[in-house]
Parts: C-alpha cells; sequence; structure tokens
C-alpha cells in the first residue's frame, strides 16, 4: 500500500469518527436544559401576596404557585414605556398562549386610578385570558412591597408621567420567576433581543422544571 493511499484511509478515517462524535454529542445535550441563573440572596423564593384581577378575583400565591410566572409592572395611564412594554408583553404572551405551566402577572403602580373596571378594559386591548395573563390591582403599598422586596424591582422615572413622585415604581424589567418561586431573570421589556431571550428561556425552564 502507497503512502499517498495510507493517508487518504488516515484522512478519512478521521473525518467519519468525527462525523460520528459530533452527532452523538449534539444528539447527547441538544435537549439539555440552559441552566439559567438564581438572582437574589441564596434562598430567596418570592413570597405570599393577595391582590385583585381584571374579573374582580381575589388572587394569591397558592393561585400561582408551581407555575413559571413573567411579571412586569405598568399603570393603564402611561403614555411612555408602557404601551410599548405590554406588546412586547403581548409577544411572549402568545408564544405561550393556552400553555397552562405558564402565567403573566402584570401589576399596576397606580391602583387609584387602576380599578378591576379599567384593569378588564386594558386587557381586552390585548385578548388576555384572565386565567393566563393577570392584570392585578390592590393596596398600593402591598404592590409597591412586592415589587421592591419579593421581585426585585428597581425604580425609574418616566418624563412622560405627570404625577410621578419619589415613591414610584415603574420599570421596563420583564421578572422571570420558575415554578419554585426563584428569580430565574430580568429583561428589558423594551428591548426585542432580551425580549426574544425571554421566551427562549422560559422553554429551558420547562425543560428544567
Amino acid at each position: 500500500m502507497s503512502k499517498r493511499t495510507t493517508t487518504i484511509i488516515l484522512v478519512s478515517f478521521f473525518i467519519v469518527f468525527a462525523a460520528v462524535f459530533m452527532t452523538y454529542y449534539y444528539t447527547q445535550t441538544r435537549d439539555l436544559p440552559k441552566k439559567l441563573p438564581i438572582l437574589g440572596n441564596p434562598g430567596h423564593k418570592v413570597g405570599d401576596f393577595s391582590f385583585t384581577n381584571q374579573d374582580g378575583k381575589t388572587v394569591t400565591l397558592a393561585n400561582v404557585d408551581g407555575k413559571i410566572r413573567v411579571v412586569n409592572y405598568f399603570f393603564t395611564t402611561c403614555k411612555g414605556i408602557c404601551p410599548r412594554m405590554n406588546e412586547n408583553m403581548t409577544k411572549v404572551y402568545q408564544a405561550y398562549r393556552g400553555n397552562n405551566d405558564i402565567l403573566i402577572l402584570s401589576h399596576t403602580v397606580d391602583p387609584k386610578k387602576d380599578t378591576v373596571g379599567a384593569m378588564k378594559a386594558y386587557s381586552m386591548h390585548f385578548e388576555a385570558d384572565p386565567n393566563q395573563w393577570m392584570f392585578l390591582t390592590g393596596d398600593k403599598k402591598a404592590l409597591y412591597e412586592m415589587a421592591r422586596d419579593e421581585y426585585l424591582v428597581t425604580a425609574v422615572d418616566d418624563t412622560a408621567t405627570p404625577d410621578i413622585n419619589s415613591d414610584f415604581i415603574h420599570s421596563e424589567r420583564f421578572i422571570l420567576v420558575d415554578k419554585g418561586g426563584r428569580i430565574r431573570g430580568q429583561y428589558d421589556g423594551l428591548n426585542a433581543g432580551e425580549v426574544n431571550q425571554l421566551i427562549g428561556d422560559i422553554k429551558e425552564l420547562l425543560k428544567e422544571e
């Protein structure tokens, strides 16, 4: 056997070996979940709450526990970031519409104006199923403590809001919570790329859970 023939055989062998190895590696790893981080202090989990949804029903931790949740904060009369945020949240909703393991919790930061009726009218713009996309109102102090202490949301200013004050939480963040109540990600709700990342990360959490 000539040296050239031997070289061709060896090269062919390595090509076949590499192809087999890559195929095996792909089939073994493609279904493994991406490990998402756990945010907050060690052991932090979202605590209990009691708010009212757009149908006037009380929603507590017991109603959402064991579900993957996407959380945001807004108010219905907002002319700044809120319309864009909730349009982007619609993409998340449509991606998992009808999936009983996924919930969206949109909390008002202006409960004085955002009554149950106002929240219902607003939710209808997005054809939101109240069993999956909940627009929540309630006691202002409880809403704000929930945002800061449980979902770890910080406040930002919106100059389009005329009655804003130093205690006004208004964030563009979407918060991803796993079935165990742990915060697994925060995303810029105004950024299409990060919203798409959120949609993908929910898929990974479904594998993980």
